[in-house]
């Protein structure tokens, strides 16, 4: 099947046309070793995952992969898809029941939509908890399912979403960008100036998680605890609304209702934008495009609200599909890939944040001391993410009816739609009230 043929086939679509459900197919122990029979039968491994925004990174895994495969006789094969296609892909594979043997997501919107159709993974995330420490509150979300106490998923990193300002500007009107307050008050400064802030409120990962962490920040939220309601509709998501709607009016471009994840990264290359709340890929983009101007560059925790400091994170996992062709390949190689995490963690410069307590002790590499920043320790910072970065089921669990909201774009819209004017933010939130429970209720009665 082309490309093109697999993106046709949408998540919505997948979801409420195909009544498909996959019998338990044969899943090998994750226990056992890596046997002769699995290289006799099947000499490859494909792998699929978003195309990183630190280039590097990908070089490092496709020749790391290469190289496993080499050592083990396999044929490795590594797609790299933009990060907006992942969903579009997943479904396109689970429809057809065919596809690559380790899907690797980011964002959401995998291991709980398509837990019938991935291989249990308990033993091997417990395997490696054995070796590494305790998985993260972030990572425990990625692929954990509360019901029954399994995994569906690999977690194998989140990306943390800091504030990045240009200094200088930020030094010339006397403020700080360290709360919401602030960022509104003096973003419109610097707008006047020529400098807006830049958040995007378009549908791709950057603002599902930007305006979450905005919307927890003021008290809000999809679900409550329990992940048994949606809370939505409440003052304090209507407070959050409007300030959004004030943000965007006052303080910043309005080409941020059309962007994708990586217009804020070319925003601020670009030496107009004065703010963004991005993980650090930009930063480094910044770095070798204009080293003065990433040194005037300066990155905080996300601004605080007037409830609390808190942001949303990207998670990436990884599954293996019940129908892929070679499964002890997929989980060998998830072994062995723990087992060289830190080198992942390196070859991203420091992006990709580890899932599991000892992985990458402190002080870590690279955050602690970064020869290539001016001063060296500014990413110290990110060495804290896991404190104030949630995924996006917060304050409840992650399961079915969350990833779908993320991937339909609820929360972006119900900010976007009263940002521009189409609503109010009372109606905006009522409509993205109604749009989730409709999902919450299809999800409970399918439980």
């Amino acid at each position: 099947m082309s490309t093109g043929n697999f993106l046709r086939v949408t998540r919505r679509r997948f979801l409420t046309q195909t009544g498909l459900i996959l019998a338990a197919a044969s899943v090998p122990s994750l226990a056992a070793p890596f046997v002769s029979r699995a290289l006799a039968d099947t000499k490859s491994v494909s792998i699929v995952q978003w195309s990183h925004f630190v280039p590097e990174y990908d070089k490092w895994f496709d020749q790391f992969a290469k190289d496993w495969g080499t050592k083990n006789n396999l044929d490795v094969t590594v797609d790299h898809i933009p990060v907006a296609n992942v969903a579009a892909r997943a479904a396109a594979e689970a429809s057809a029941q065919s596809g690559h043997d380790l899907f690797g997501w980011n964002g959401a919107g995998g291991a709980h939509l398509y837990r019938k159709f991935l291989v249990d993974v308990t033993s091997l995330v417990e395997a490696t908890e054995k070796k590494y420490g305790k998985v993260s509150r972030i990572g425990r979300q990625i692929g954990y399912n509360q019901d029954d106490k399994t995994w569906s998923a690999f977690p194998d990193f989140y990306i943390n979403f800091p504030a990045m300002y240009r200094k200088s500007m930020w030094d010339e009107i006397g403020m700080q960008p360290d709360t919401w307050d602030n960022v509104r008050i003096g973003g419109a400064k610097l707008k006047a100036k020529g400098h807006p802030v830049g958040i995007s409120l378009g549908h791709s990962n950057d603002p599902n998680t930007t305006w979450r962490g905005l919307l927890w920040s003021f008290g809000g939220a999809l679900q409550d605890t329990e992940g048994k309601n949606v809370v939505l509709n409440s003052k304090e998501t209507i407070e959050a609304v409007k300030f959004v709607t004030a943000l965007y009016k006052e303080a910043m471009t309005s080409e941020v209702l059309s962007w994708d994840d990586s217009s804020n990264n070319r925003y601020l290359v670009s030496g107009i934008g004065s703010l963004i709340v991005n993980p650090i890929s930009a930063y480094r983009t910044f770095q070798k495009a204009n080293k003065k101007g990433a040194d005037d560059t300066f990155v905080m925790a996300p601004p605080r609200g007037p409830v609390r400091q808190i942001m949303g994170g990207a998670s990436e996992f990884y599954g293996i599909w019940k129908f892929a062709k070679n499964k002890e390949g997929a989980i060998e190689f998830l072994k062995y890939y723990a087992d060289h995490w830190p080198e992942a963690f390196k070859a991203s410069e420091g992006y990709n944040n580890p899932c599991f307590a000892n992985l990458v002790p402190k002080p870590m590499p690279i955050l602690s001391n970064d020869p290539t920043s001016t001063p060296s320790d500014k990413l110290a910072v990110l060495q804290e993410s896991e404190q104030w970065s949630a995924s996006p089921g917060y304050p409840g669990p992650s399961w079915p009816a969350v990833d779908e909201v993320y991937n339909d774009f609820v929360i972006c819209d119900m900010m976007a739609k009263a940002a521009s004017g189409q609503m109010s933010a009372e109606d905006s939130v009522k409509w993205a009230h109604q749009q989730s429970d409709a999902i919450f209720k299809k999800w409970h009665e399918k439980a």
